[in-house]
């Protein structure tokens, strides 16, 4: 993960999102995240990172065995579209490391609006050019993985701890990092109703 993913554009001007940070504030609040889940989540990332490729390896084995869910990135033919997968994926990956090493602020609300646009109906398929018959990621995949996301990770954190780290804690943290961005990528699929 040396380059810039085609369609990463965390670092680029992005509309503001929708949801305040006060918004952000509350569901930090509903997931029970702490002063001390930061440095967990730092640390986690410092695990991650080195080995996010494996972790796709991980996720993508499972989506890419499970038809409703590779079904989503589906070509015009109907079939799953390797290129389709392939773009997504390197932007899944810089997630992983966003996710863990960037502050919970009005660009990250930002972007992660623009990934849930890029779930939703309002720009799916339009990133990567893809012309898939698929118009969206059903909202119920998107809750659905925070599962996988979140117990898979553990063993690298396991691998990766150093002796006397408290794998707990960053297992934690990941796991109320991923559901805040997960329940963000489901405000277009809400709309006001959010």
């Amino acid at each position: 993960m040396t380059t810039t993913p085609t369609g990463y554009t965390y670092d680029q001007e992005l509309p503001a999102s929708p949801v305040t940070e006060e918004q952000l504030q509350k569901l930090l609040t509903d997931v029970m995240w702490s002063e001390a889940d930061v440095p967990a989540i730092r640390r986690a990332g410092e695990i991650l990172a080195p080995r996010v490729t494996e972790i796709l390896d991980v996720w993508y084995k499972f989506i890419g065995s499970t038809s409703h869910l590779v079904s989503v990135f589906a070509g015009p033919d109907g079939e799953p579209d390797d290129a389709y997968l392939a773009a997504v994926r390197g932007r899944f990956e810089r997630w992983v490391v966003d996710l863990c090493t960037r502050d919970f602020d009005g660009r990250w609300l930002a972007y992660q609006e623009e990934i849930a646009l890029r779930h939703h109906t309002s720009k799916k398929n339009q990133t990567d050019n893809v012309d898939s018959p698929v118009p969206h990621v059903p909202m119920s995949h998107i809750f659905g993985l925070v599962v996988p996301v979140t117990l898979s990770v553990r063993r690298f954190l396991e691998e990766g701890a150093t002796e006397g780290e408290d794998v707990e804690a960053m297992h934690q943290a990941w796991f109320k990092a991923v559901t805040v961005s997960l329940v963000l990528w489901t405000r277009p699929y809400a709309g006001e109703l959010w």
